[in-house]
């Protein structure tokens, strides 16, 4: 395949491809496209010519129309192209090579220590990596002459977005000021995007079709935030938003990981250590309301390996406790739902995501008045 995804051609080219993927097998016509996007029939003609000589569109069969001839529909070619996705906890690596439909062809995992430093956790994820595409290859070619198309890489922050370099991840200073996205690039041998585990499952739910305003709410070995603000993944301006565990809640309290007295994080996973899971429940409540009168958010969703050791029980707890704030404020109760996030796949959409228009989450068309170029 000779197309580059990451330097596609024009914008517009990423609203047909994000109608084709969505059409699924069943295909949308060139008249459709164009109705949905804006663009000129001329242009779409043009666009999808090129998408199927790059062999990412193909014939889907024909539809009867209401006049004139039945009318060709194109479908996505999801074998096309592929993705990494690699999810670095604190303790264990995760990784997933998808399709452009974002269905996983294989996947891996091993034991990670993040504190064990640069070199051993690039070489680890690596192999991992090699391994993915060594077991694909027979099947996809992705090891031969078609390599991934990048590699989104989750983890706990903060971290900068926009350069790939790392801050002082909680309990692990000595990542301060690595360059993780370059470095990995540089190995890997393809481009490489990385942002907290929490910005990537909120974008993988905002893809996946959650709607509106949401907080995701992250409680595993450490505990975070991704908030999703009009649709599109809020990551304030300098891509620090979402440092939720980090919010102090009792002055003279234990001593967290960042430095601080008595945050979230600190509270919530100590309840957790000693076996009181309503107690941390009750805790993300306290910390989730916080969140709610600061944002005014649609709902709030809750995972990560904690979560989902008892789920009911932090639903239960975090819904009482906004249940009781909305009472005393008389706005309307909001939404608590858990959800299970396969983070390594959620990653995975920080490179497919923009082949499709959808960097952010939000679904990309073209705004009303502007020129249709091809």
């Amino acid at each position: 395949m000779g197309a580059n995804l990451l330097a596609l051609r024009s914008h517009n080219t990423a609203l047909v491809l994000d109608l084709l993927r969505t059409a699924g097998a069943e295909g949308i016509s060139r008249l459709e496209l164009a109705e949905r996007t804006g663009l000129t029939p001329q242009a779409v003609s043009k666009i999808t010519a090129r998408l199927r000589e790059d062999g990412l569109a193909a014939d889907a069969g024909r539809r009867a129309s209401t006049g004139g001839k039945p009318r060709t529909v194109l479908r996505l070619v999801p074998e096309a192209g592929h993705a990494v996705g690699v999810h670095l906890d604190r303790d264990e690596t995760r990784a997933v090579l998808v399709d452009l439909d974002g269905t996983v062809v294989a996947r891996r995992r091993a034991p990670l220590d993040l504190g064990a430093g640069a070199e051993a956790v690039l070489a680890g994820v690596a192999g991992v990596v090699e391994e993915l595409r060594a077991d694909v290859a027979p099947r996809t070619g992705v090891a031969g002459g078609r390599a991934p198309l990048g590699a989104g890489v989750a983890l706990p922050g903060p971290l900068d977005h926009a350069t790939g370099v790392l801050y002082r991840v909680t309990g692990f200073p000595g990542w301060d000021g690595f360059p993780l996205r370059d470095a990995l690039a540089e190995r890997l041998g393809m481009p490489v995007a990385v942002d907290k585990d929490t910005n990537a499952a909120a974008l993988g739910l905002a893809v996946g079709g959650e709607g509106g305003s949401f907080a995701y709410l992250h409680l595993g070995t450490g505990l975070g935030a991704g908030l999703v603000i009009g649709g599109s993944v809020y990551r304030g301006a300098r891509t620090g938003a979402g440092e939720f565990g980090h919010q102090v809640i009792q002055l003279d309290g234990p001593v967290c990981g960042c430095g601080d007295r008595g945050c979230v994080e600190a509270l919530c996973l100590g309840a957790v250590a000693r076996g009181e899971t309503e107690e941390a429940a009750r805790v993300l409540g306290v910390g989730a309301a916080n969140l709610l009168g600061l944002l005014d958010i649609d709902c709030v969703l809750l995972g990560g390996r904690t979560v989902e050791a008892e789920r009911d029980v932090f639903v239960r707890g975090v819904r009482a406790v906004l249940d009781a704030r909305s009472r005393r404020t008389g706005d309307a109760a909001v939404p608590v739902r858990s959800t299970s996030r396969a983070i390594a796949e959620d990653a995975a959409q920080l490179v497919l995501a923009p082949v499709f228009g959808r960097r952010n989450g939000q679904e990309g068309r073209l705004p009303a008045g502007l020129p249709a170029p091809d």
